[in-house]
């Protein structure tokens, strides 16, 4: 008899990508301190990580679609205009990152010309989607908790009351 695969725990993906991408997010809105090349890297990895996002979020967003004219509800078109209005601002980044990329673009063999005004833009773009992510995330806060609780705080409740019991037994 075979076993079945362990089926892949939703939340726990979400909550590792979700954490990762935002990690990203962090390092990328500061080149000063990673440098140009670390930047533009990261930014396309970005990229392919904000993929892995939408597809993973992909039944919702057909779902919220559909319903967004009739039956939403008033927090879930919120939702889903932030989320439309971050990846326009987030589409914009990462196009005029690649107009005016000095290294990553270069070490591939791809020259652009580039126009300085693309530097604004993506600058503009940049510090709406920083705005547009703190939105996000106060919209999500009561999730990303109760996910933190779930998967950090009860695991290390559960090694400190294991360690504590261990002790006890120890020295009866």
């Amino acid at each position: 008899m075979q076993q079945s695969k362990p089926k892949a725990n939703r939340n726990l993906i979400n909550i590792a990508l979700d954490s990762a991408v935002f990690i990203v997010f962090l390092v990328t809105t500061a080149p000063h301190l990673s440098g140009i090349a670390i930047h533009e890297w990261l930014s396309l990895a970005f990229g392919a990580a904000i993929i892995a996002h939408l597809l993973l979020h992909w039944q919702w967003i057909v779902g919220i679609t559909k319903q967004f004219f009739r039956s939403a509800k008033g927090s879930a078109r919120a939702n889903y205009v932030l989320n439309v209005l971050f990846f326009l601002a987030m589409t914009i980044v990462i196009f005029s990152g690649i107009m005016i990329s000095e290294h990553a673009l270069p070490a591939l063999g791809i020259e652009i010309g580039r126009d300085m005004s693309w530097r604004r833009i993506h600058g503009l773009a940049s510090n709406a989607c920083v705005l547009l992510l703190g939105l996000h995330l106060a919209l999500h806060w009561g999730w990303m908790a109760s996910m933190a609780k779930k998967y950090i705080g009860a695991p290390i409740r559960g090694l400190l009351a294991h360690g504590g019991a261990s002790k006890q037994t120890k020295g009866a």
